[in-house]
Formats: structure tokens, sequence, C-alpha cells
């Protein structure tokens, strides 16, 4: 007599898709140059932080460090 042979139980969907799955889960978007120009405008109006980044749909830390990264001051606009 032979012994049964054992099967591989399947492997579990990767976490990733798993995470994309669930409701509110979002994908990075690229910055295009509209959205540059948008918040290089928006930043010499002297508008808050908080007020570019609805008008950009983007979150103020995404909006902060984009605007860091350009050299585009939003200090003191919080």
């Amino acid at each position: 007599m032979t012994a049964p042979k054992k099967v591989a139980a399947p492997k579990a969907a990767s976490k990733t898709a798993a995470t994309a799955k669930k409701a509110g889960a979002s994908k990075r978007r690229g910055w295009t140059n509209d959205d540059v120009k948008e918040l290089k405008a928006l930043a010499k109006q002297k508008l808050p932080t908080a007020k570019i980044a609805k008008a950009l749909k983007r979150t103020e830390g995404a909006t902060r460090q984009k605007a860091y990264s350009l050299g585009v001051s939003l200090d003191s606009r919080r």
C-alpha cells in the first residue's frame, strides 16, 4: 500500500489585491503639469494649504510635499 499523496493548500490572494478591494482604498496619482500650475497659482494667492489641497483633490501632506519639492512656499498657511 502506498501512502496517500498530500495536496498543497491553495495560496491566499496577495495582500495588495485584498487591500485594493477595501472601500476607500485609493491609488496614487501622479502630478500633471496642470496640477503643478494650479498649485503654484493658488500658492501665489496665499490660500491656506487645506483649501489648496481641496481644490487639487489631494491630501494636505501630498500638497505640502509637492510644494516643497518645487520650492513653492506654503509657509504660515495652516
